[in-house]
């Protein structure tokens, strides 16, 4: 199941004196991928760069538990969808934020910051998305934007095919039902 740059990668890190380049081409293979599917959960570039560093400490940290029957690349997005799920609960009870205030700051974002890209279409797309529960959001995001398949986000997950499969299509049409009112 593993492409030979995880090979090459989990053998540098497992050699005393190959372990720092082996944590950099880690990073280097698989930050920016990583960091897409982050930012489309939580929106805020600075946000997203914290919970992506807060996902390589903690992939260096465990290195040694992980299990080669995923890809580097399955075990990160793990790591991944669960810091961004806990950082957006945290921060709503943190900040004791209503579920509707933390969606008007994310929209506000979409619609003032230079980092978005695209169009209006693509920002219109982004806050019907924010209207979406988490898990449904991440489930359109690695399905729709990653174009994984249903064994894939299985595996990131932890969720059945069927249930992910079921949190999609809801997704799509809670997506439409949304667009055609706007």
């Amino acid at each position: 199941m593993m492409s030979l740059s995880d090979l090459t990668i989990l053998n540098m890190i497992k050699d005393p004196n190959q372990r720092e380049k082996g944590y950099r081409a880690l990073v280097e293979t698989y930050q920016r991928r990583v960091y897409s599917i982050i930012r489309k959960m939580v929106i805020i570039h600075e946000d997203a760069d914290d919970i992506l560093q807060n996902t390589f400490i903690k992939a260096f940290r465990n290195i040694n538990s992980f299990q080669s029957n995923s890809s580097l690349y399955t075990w990160l997005y793990r790591i991944a969808v669960n810091e961004s799920l806990n950082f957006l609960e945290k921060k709503k009870r943190r900040y004791f934020f209503p579920v509707e205030d933390h969606e008007e700051a994310m929209k506000s974002y979409i619609d003032q910051s230079p980092l978005i890209d695209g169009d209006e279409i693509q920002r219109i797309l982004q806050k019907s998305l924010l209207k979406l529960p988490e898990k449904q959001r991440l489930v359109f995001n690695l399905k729709y934007y990653e174009d994984l398949s249903y064994e894939e986000i299985s595996k990131i997950t932890n969720t059945s095919v069927g249930a992910l499969k079921a949190s999609y299509h809801h997704a799509v049409k809670k997506i439409e039902s949304d667009l055609k009112i706007e």
